[in-house]
Parts: structure tokens; sequence; C-alpha cells
């Protein structure tokens, strides 16, 4: 089958892309501006990739086009369709679906998915949990919205043939001051096809309204939070938890929610109905929680130690993501002590608290660190300066965002931002292409926040603050003009 993705360079179509490939389909794609990291992994698949949505494309006579919910029958000032390549398959009645119904039809059919959803860790708690079935022999395909490190790629189809298991060694686990004590039997793997997926909120299609993950049906389904977002397209908090409440809906009676259990949304979420076994992670009467510092923890399942997880990284909101793949891995079988174990190895996400670089001043002095970073709600800034601040003490921190998100830039949690920000000693905004004022919104905090409207002279402006051994975090859900490198070349000048 030849299929002609619209919107390609998105990380869960190009993630498709990747995946249609891999399966021996004819794949070529077209975007507005194709861009990186997604452009590159399809490129180096041999994956053609057309600039704009010319309606010259229809030329291609793909079997199938696949439309990402980038595409719209928006118009531009002029009258002409910002799309016209949709227009035309539209006139010429040619075969389209979405992205999430070609998966769900020609990836997901017939195997267990495994599906992570939530306002924020989607990402990387779908990178967690694929890494720990991985390491249990379980060989998944996954879809994640991000290039997990531990793989290189975004997706894969996985085979589902297990490894010997006596590959994995049973390992000790202790709590604070307590007697070691053994941990479970190492799983042994039963040859099921695994996949797991990225479950987005967010809607599949211009002609198709629902959330992206109730065409992935998954036999696990996890519930990592859940808050208000994506103000573009739902009006309040209970719209979104009633799509949230449409994929338990999908969960057959064998399978499992996981669900945080600190979070009154997603309470309300199951008070709607649920028909599938529940298991909470999180609170501690949770069926998995934990004690410990987030970087070094004890497991616990149903009170009782049976695990615990040395890692590099950091924030608690990493450690709630650890015991939600914790507790999806657990529903296929793997062990607490086996996940645990594979949780050691765990590298992140690409752009998930990454250095980007560091450089001594000439001043001399600690080195100064950029990190990257795609944090864009409020809460997930405010938790990932948390996590930083956990890290590096009382060094300073200078959060450097961009409002780029539809949710942002329409202006509904710009209240929230002074919130988010509280634990960072500096912030600088980038103010470029907002209808609201930054400035004023930030007013709270005084000369510790800083609003610009270009980048160059936002990155000169941070350049210009910058002391011998400060974190300098850079945050954004898109390419933020390549402020990392424009800063780290301003502070080897200086």
């Amino acid at each position: 089958m030849h299929i002609h993705i619209l919107g390609i360079c998105g990380t869960f179509m190009g993630g498709l892309a990747a995946l249609a490939r891999e399966a021996g389909h004819r794949v070529t794609g077209c975007d507005a501006g194709v861009y990186p990291p997604m452009s590159d992994q399809l490129r180096a698949l041999g994956i053609e990739l057309i600039e704009g949505f010319g309606a010259d494309q229809m030329a291609l006579k793909p079997d199938m086009f696949v439309i990402g919910n980038v595409v719209s029958r928006a118009r531009l000032p002029d009258g002409n369709p910002k799309f016209p390549l949709m227009e035309a398959i539209l006139d010429a009645g040619a075969p389209y679906t979405s992205g999430p119904q070609w998966l769900a039809e020609h990836v997901l059919q017939g195997r267990h998915v495994l599906a992570v959803a939530g306002t924020h860790g989607k990402t990387t708690t779908t990178s967690m949990l694929t890494c720990i079935l991985e390491y249990a022999g379980l060989q998944p395909g996954f879809l994640v919205g991000g290039v997990p490190l531990n793989f290189g790629i975004s997706a894969r189809l996985g085979g589902g043939v297990p490894v010997p298991s006596a590959q994995v060694k049973e390992e000790p686990a202790t709590r604070a001051g307590d007697t070691e004590q053994k941990v479970l039997v190492p799983h042994r793997p039963s040859g099921t096809n695994y996949f797991v997926i990225e479950a987005d909120e967010y809607d599949t299609a211009f002609f198709d309204k629902r959330s992206k993950f109730v065409h992935y049906r998954p036999r696990t389904a996890v519930l990592n939070n859940l808050e208000f977002d994506h103000a573009d397209i739902f009006d309040d908090l209970a719209d979104i938890e009633r799509q949230f409440h449409h994929l338990v809906r999908t969960v057959p009676p064998s399978g499992r929610v996981v669900v945080n259990g600190v979070e009154e949304s997603l309470t309300r979420v199951l008070h709607q109905g649920c028909w599938s076994e529940v298991r909470s992670f999180g609170a501690a009467v949770s069926d998995f929680s934990a004690e410990g510092e987030p970087h070094d923890f004890a497991v616990l399942q149903q009170g009782k130690v049976v695990a615990r997880v040395q890692w590099g990284l950091g924030g608690v909101h990493n450690q709630l993501n650890a015991l939600a793949a914790i507790a999806a891995a657990d529903h296929v079988g793997v062990s607490t002590a086996i996940a645990a174990k594979a949780l050691t190895s765990f590298e992140n996400v690409k752009r998930r608290m990454e250095v980007r670089g560091a450089v001594t001043l000439p001043s001399g002095g600690d080195p100064v660190t950029v990190y990257d970073d795609f944090a864009h709600h409020p809460t997930a800034i405010r938790t990932t300066v948390n996590g930083l601040r956990r890290q590096v003490g009382s060094a300073r921190i200078l959060a450097v965002f961009e409002p780029r998100s539809n949710t942002m830039k329409l202006g509904a949690m710009k209240a929230q931002l002074p919130w988010s920000l509280e634990e960072s000693d500096l912030a600088f905004c980038h103010s470029g292409g907002l209808g609201w004022d930054a400035a004023e919104a930030l007013a709270p905090m005084g000369a510790r926040a800083v609003v610009s409207d270009s980048i160059d002279d936002l990155a000169h402006q941070v350049a210009a603050q910058v002391r011998p051994g400060d974190h300098i975090l850079c945050m954004s859900n898109g390419g933020f003009g390549g402020i990392h490198t424009k800063l780290l070349n301003l502070l080897q000048k200086q």
C-alpha cells in the first residue's frame, strides 16, 4: 500500500510513518516547514518529504491519504484554502483516513495495547514502560511522542518473541533501616505481541473530533494525571474528563486501568463507570507507592517493599511516572522487581531535561549549563523547575520559556505563570505571537521576570545576567528559534 501523510513531521504522524515503512508500505508525506527531529528520522528511513500542501501532490495517486490533525478547512486572508491538497482530495472523492484510525486498523489490531494517557508525563511514562517490557524480553512495539534515548527512534513494530528469562537476574531490595528482602522471581514472558503507545486526548482530525486515544482500544490503560489543557478544543475540565471516560469505556473486562490515586479529576472519571480491574499508584494507600527521594526510592506493592529504583532522574513527577509504568508492566506479568531493575538503565527522552552544553566563563568558576525541556503547561513548568531545583540545590536557575502551545497562546493559563516559575531565580519569557500581555501576567515576579518579543534579544538578556555555576533551563514545545545554541555561542564569546 502507498500512503501519503499530510502533516508528517508531527511526532505522532512521523512515528506512524516509520511504522508503516517498517511494515513494508510505501510512504510519502508533506508538511509546512519540514522540520527536525522527525524530518531527520524520516529521511534516514528513505521516506520522501514534500514541502507544503499543494494540490499537485494528487499526482502521487496513493492508495490512501492519511490526514494529520494539523490539517483543516481553514481559509487564508485572500480567501484561498490553507490546505489546497485537502480540498483536492475531497473534490476527487479520493480515499482518506485519520492517523489514529489507520494505526488502529493496520498496526494495533490483535495486539495487547498498553496506552499511556494524561495531561503530563505521557512521553516519559510511555518510554519507561517500553524500556521495562524490553528489559523483560517482551520486545514490544511502540509509538512515543518523542525519542526515547534507550532506543534512538520514536516508533517500531516490535516482535513479541521472548528471550530466556535467565538473562534477567534476581535483585535484592530494601527500605532504609529494614532487613534485606528478596524480590519476586523474574517473570517468564509468554510471547504475546505487545504495543505501547502514547495516548493523546487531543482531537483526531478535522473530520473526527474524538480524542485520538479512543481509537487504540487498550487492554492496559494508564491515567497518569488530568487537568485542564487544550483550551482551543475543550471548554473546561469536565469536557476533558468526559473524553477520558470514553477511553475507560474501551478497556475490556480482563483489562486494567492504572490510575493516579491523588488526582481528584481521575476519581471523577472512574465514578462515571469502570468495568475493568483498577490499580492505583502515588498515594500512600495506593497499590503501588514509593518511599524515599525521587532519585533513590523503595517501591511498595500493597504496602510491602518489593524493589528499589536508583537512577539518574530527579523530580517527584518522574517518581510518579515510574510507579505508573511499573503498575502497567505488572498487568502483563512483569514483576515489580524486574521493572525497577529496568528503570536503573532508563536514559529518559530527548528534550526532557536534556543538557545541550556547558560553558566555563572567562571569569572562571563552575560552568554554566544549558538545558532543553519540552515543558509548556504551567504545571509542567513548575514540576520541571522543581526537579532541577532538587538536583542543583541553591545554585541559580534561569528559566527561559515561550508560551507556544495553543492553550498558552490563548492566555487561558497566564495567571498561573508566576506560580509555575517561583522556584527559579530569574525568568525570561518570549512573548512573540501572543495575544495577551506577558509582562502584565509576570508582574507579580517583579524584577525577576524579563519579557521580549525577540528570541535574539531574549538570548542577549539572558547572557547578560549569567554568573558562573548558573543553570539555564529553556522550556518550549517547539524549537524555540534555536535559543539553546544562541545562548551557548554567546556564553563562549563572553
